[in-house]
């Protein structure tokens, strides 16, 4: 039923209440889980002077390869269990990159945990996992997590 699970990650706690699920199901569909975090370029300094917002590329190629090394832990830790795992690293707007990575990696399956904010605190700090499920063209596995991480 699910060849390939996407599976989002942002290196917490939170995020990483999925990967029970996820496990279970790949075992019982033998599917293909897929790792993905993406890494969202964010100004480091705008100055009065200068409209133009700078970008540190080498603090980026930092957080890729800490993103990298993140992720092929767990692609390791589920190839142990027999289960076929690969790590992406993107680089780009969060639900925008994930409904692309689906998309291009015909995944029939995304999974993932979220914070369960509503009212204003969903307002103001937004939800990467609205947005998914607001424009995801494909089965959506949500679940709602409690911790801060």
């Amino acid at each position: 039923m699910y060849h390939t699970i996407l599976v989002p990650l942002d290196g917490s706690k939170r995020a990483e209440m999925i990967l029970p699920h996820v496990e279970a199901m790949a075992h019982a569909f033998q599917s293909k889980v897929i790792f993905l975090q993406v890494i969202e370029p964010a100004a480091s300094l705008v100055t009065p002077y200068d409209m133009v917002p700078y970008y540190d590329a080498e603090l980026a190629e930092q957080w890729v390869n800490e993103a990298r090394t993140y992720l092929t832990g767990l692609e390791g830790e589920f190839r142990e269990k027999k289960i076929e795992a690969q790590a992406v690293v993107e680089q780009g707007p969060v639900v925008r990159t994930i409904l692309d990575v689906a998309e291009r990696e015909q995944v029939d399956l995304i999974a993932m945990a979220s914070h369960g904010r509503t009212g204003l605190a969903r307002v103001f700090y937004g939800s990467i996992a609205a947005g998914v499920l607001n424009q995801a063209d494909r089965p959506l596995l949500l679940i709602r997590s409690q911790s801060d991480n």
